[in-house]
C-alpha cells in the first residue's frame, strides 16, 4: 500500500488507534461556514459546552454571499448586498452564534 499525503496528515494528528474502533485524531484548525454551523452551535448550546479552542477556529461567510460585489479599486473594502431574505437571516444567525461562542 502506498503512503499518501492524506495518510501522512492523518498519522501526524493521530491520538489513538484501536482495532475495531474509529481512530481518534486531533484537529488543529477548525473551519466553519454559515450553512451547517447552526446545528453545531445548537449542539454546543444544548450540551452547555463552549467552543474548545476558539483561537484555532476560523469562521467564514461563503455560501450565502453573492458573487457580484462592489469595492474600492485597490481592493481595500468590499460591499456585499445580500438581497435574499433567508440568506440574510442565515448570515445574521451565523454572526450572532460566532459572537456568543
Amino acid at each position: 500500500m502506498s503512503y499518501t499525503m492524506a495518510d501522512k496528515i492523518w498519522d501526524a494528528h493521530l491520538v489513538r488507534r484501536e482495532p475495531g474502533r474509529p481512530d481518534l485524531i486531533y484537529i488543529d484548525l477548525h473551519l466553519m461556514h454559515e450553512m451547517t454551523s447552526p446545528q453545531a452551535f445548537e449542539g454546543l448550546r444544548s450540551a452547555g459546552r463552549p467552543v474548545r479552542r476558539p483561537e484555532l477556529t476560523v469562521a467564514t461567510e461563503d455560501h450565502n454571499v453573492p458573487t457580484a460585489m462592489s469595492g474600492t479599486p485597490d481592493g481595500s473594502s468590499i460591499a456585499v448586498d445580500v438581497t435574499d431574505p433567508s440568506s440574510r437571516a442565515q448570515l445574521a444567525a451565523f454572526r450572532r452564534n460566532c459572537h456568543e461562542f
